[in-house]
């Protein structure tokens, strides 16, 4: 949403549906089947990953090149990549990425647990959904920035066979060639990384992840309710309450990728590029770009941003109407 990972976040109300019959807006955590939930969320989220990561190769590509000598936008982007390397260039580093799942669900357990010590706590359904999302990203980061470095690494190698000798897109030196394998490349950047800088640089850029996704995941959370609740207001009573989530998710999407865009920028250096530190990473940005750093890959990271919100909710709301307790499926809206 990834980012990534997803959970409802409204107060549970009640509405007007067509038939004025109250309905649960937001399905909470202690109203769920978790032996039901968690495996379909599973599913969901990998779904949705193997559909949209070709978005997330783009935007790395875009964000380490330096200006635009190698690509000239998305379009370009994915059609050099393509021509080049086929459908398994626009997957590199899908399985060691994949691990993200994984953290999905601590994200998860972890956002929904919040919400719920803060709900006994009378807090109100904003401010529950910004501190429980920044909280789930923490986690979640802990869990998954060694398996990002890889990959994004995993990534760039590509980039060579395009941007010829104006950028070292090879830091760390790996071997490439048409008989390699995906699985061996990534055991080989692991290891360059294990052998340069021992395990702590698996966490290379572990700060600027915290400081772009852990706002990045409040802020959504926040802004999605925000968005909800005045969809909600506006809608005519037809419109699917489903629907309604969605597109609320879109908005959410699209209004913190703005917003966090340089951030993911230098995260995305520090861990492919082994800078020294966010403020090189920031002097080198701002050197390069100036303004426009603020726009460097935005296209990408607004397409894919869009694009995984609106499809995770989808998934995620889905599951969470089919996951809850026989007693409140009368209560709930489509």
């Amino acid at each position: 949403m990834n980012r990534i990972s997803v959970a409802s976040g409204a107060a549970t109300g009640s509405g007007s549906s067509v038939d004025a019959t109250p309905y649960i807006r937001t399905i909470e955590w202690d109203m769920m089947n978790k032996t039901k939930f968690f495996p379909l969320s599973m599913l969901s989220s990998f779904s949705v990953r193997c559909c949209l990561f070709p978005l997330t190769v783009i935007k790395t590509q875009l964000q380490v090149q330096y200006k635009s000598d190698v690509y000239k936008g998305m379009i370009d982007c994915a059609i050099k990549i393509y021509r080049s390397e086929g459908i398994p260039g626009l997957y590199r580093g899908f399985w060691i990425s994949s691990v993200q799942i994984v953290s999905g669900v601590f994200y998860i357990s972890t956002y929904e647990g919040v919400r719920h010590l803060m709900n006994e706590m009378g807090a109100g359904h904003r401010a529950k959904a910004l501190v429980a999302g920044g909280c789930a990203s923490l986690v979640g980061q802990t869990i998954v920035v060694p398996f990002d470095v890889i990959s994004q690494h995993a990534m760039v190698l590509g980039m060579a066979a395009h941007a010829g000798p104006r950028a070292d897109l090879n830091p760390l030196g790996i071997k490439t060639g048409p008989g390699r394998s995906r699985f061996a490349l990534s055991l080989d950047i692991s290891r360059e990384i294990l052998k340069r800088d021992g395990f702590r640089g698996f966490y290379r850029g572990y700060t600027a992840s915290l400081m772009a996704y852990v706002p990045n995941s409040a802020m959504w959370w926040a802004f999605y309710h925000l968005y909800q609740d005045e969809l909600c207001r506006i809608c005519p009573p037809w419109v699917s309450h489903l629907f309604i989530q969605c597109l609320a998710g879109s908005l959410g999407g699209f209004t913190t990728t703005i917003i966090t865009n340089p951030l993911d920028i230098v995260r995305a250096r520090l861990q492919v590029q082994r800078l020294d530190s966010m403020r090189v990473a920031f002097q080198e940005l701002w050197r390069e770009e100036h303004l426009h750093c603020f726009f460097k890959g935005l296209s990408a990271r607004l397409v894919q941003s869009a694009a995984f919100s609106f499809s995770i909710i989808l998934g995620y709301e889905t599951i969470k109407r089919i996951a809850v307790e026989e007693q409140y499926k009368h209560q709930i809206r489509w």
